[in-house]
């Protein structure tokens, strides 16, 4: 009975291994999308750390513009130095379902030469979409997480100065419709494409809501017939997105970083049979200023030159014998112990993918 449970125990402990998630965090809705809003405007209020007018003529413009729209007429040809403004871009992102009167936040960036926003007010700025149309106005005091202070030549700098965050600073004026369901079916996108996870999904749907509810498409899109009552629909997509479901394992990937030299793996990633040679050779170039002077009373000038020694020096090379199935941590490891730098083991790597002896994808970023 004893040897019975540990038996039972480890099949729990084994069967658990599968890690269940919901279906909202392994797919989307399609329709239920965030939208991009941007905008031109004005920060004002700023302590001398505003745009150098006579770099960024478009500042003085937009200054000038302003007032003539509030009643203030400026005489012709009016030379403005303004030290406590700047050009900026405003953006910020239209939630899906937002509707007018709620608040977004909204990022100020600028695109002068303004020395720091900190402390500065954004006037009323439209933000608009991709298609032209307003769906917002932003307005409000700047927080900048940041602080910086100069004086004789020395600057300290924490943080960054030029950008700037308003929370809630945004009012949507127009919300952007979305049928959803309405037609009587919605798609579910899975966030990473794999026809294992897509028929889970199915699986899972049809045992809780009846066969032929949910249907796959393709390897990331699946389709799932929804009740046509609005309430009804709500709490339907809601139970959807509360279903587990168990992914299929990732695909092995290991992601190389060729700026850096950074190697991530996403699971133990295992390789075949295979020998790696290591070797490094390095080329040194001293030049040294040679000063040739000429003899007493010869009229001669001094002349210098430069004489430069090449050196190569060549390591011997190592070859590592890596057994069948072993861990490709492992063998980063082994190669980290024998001296190999970021850039040898990009090159190794890619050299074992392209034998055959890496069983997973190389993905260089």
């Amino acid at each position: 009975m004893r040897i019975s449970s540990l038996l039972l125990l480890a099949a729990l402990l084994a069967g658990g291994a599968a890690h269940a998630e919901r279906i909202k965090d392994i797919a989307s809705m399609q329709g239920v999308r965030t939208n991009q809003l941007a905008g031109y405007g004005l920060v004002v209020g700023l302590d001398g750390s505003g745009d150098q007018t006579t770099q960024t003529p478009f500042t003085t413009q937009s200054i000038a513009n302003m007032l003539t729209q509030m009643g203030v007429n400026l005489p012709p040809g009016i030379n403005m130095q303004l030290k406590n403004v700047a050009a900026v871009m405003v953006t910020a992102e239209l939630p899906p379902f937002a509707q007018a009167g709620q608040g977004i936040d909204v990022t100020v960036s600028s695109i002068g030469n303004a020395k720091s926003l900190r402390g500065g007010t954004l006037v009323m700025t439209p933000l608009k979409g991709a298609d032209g149309q307003v769906y917002a106005m932003a307005q409000g005091n700047l927080v900048v997480g940041g602080a910086g202070a100069s004086a004789s030549g020395s600057k300290v700098q924490i943080n960054h100065l030029s950008v700037g965050r308003i929370p809630a600073g945004a009012t949507v004026e127009r919300s952007v419709a979305s049928a959803l369901g309405e037609s009587g079916s919605i798609n579910l996108e899975l966030r990473q494409s794999d026809f294992t996870t897509a028929s889970r999904v199915v699986d899972a749907v049809n045992a809780h809501f009846g066969k032929d509810t949910a249907r796959a498409l393709n390897g990331r899109v699946i389709q799932v017939r929804t009740p046509l009552g609005e309430s009804e629909r709500v709490a339907f997509l809601g139970a959807i997105e509360s279903l587990d479901v168990s992914p299929a394992q990732a695909m092995a990937k290991v992601i190389i970083n060729a700026r850096t030299g950074s190697v991530v793996m996403n699971r133990a990633v295992m390789l075949d049979p295979s020998a790696v040679s290591h070797g490094n050779l390095s080329v040194i170039i001293n030049t040294e200023p040679v000063i040739s002077q000429p003899a007493p009373f010869s009229k001669g000038q001094t002349v210098v030159a430069a004489q430069s020694q090449i050196e190569i020096r060549q390591q011997p090379g190592e070859v590592m014998l890596v057994k069948g199935s072993a861990s490709l941590a492992d063998v980063v490891k082994a190669l980290n112990s024998i001296g190999a730098t970021p850039q040898d083991l990009l090159a190794i790597l890619q050299a074992l993918k392209a034998s055959g002896a890496l069983r997973a994808e190389l993905e260089v970023i």
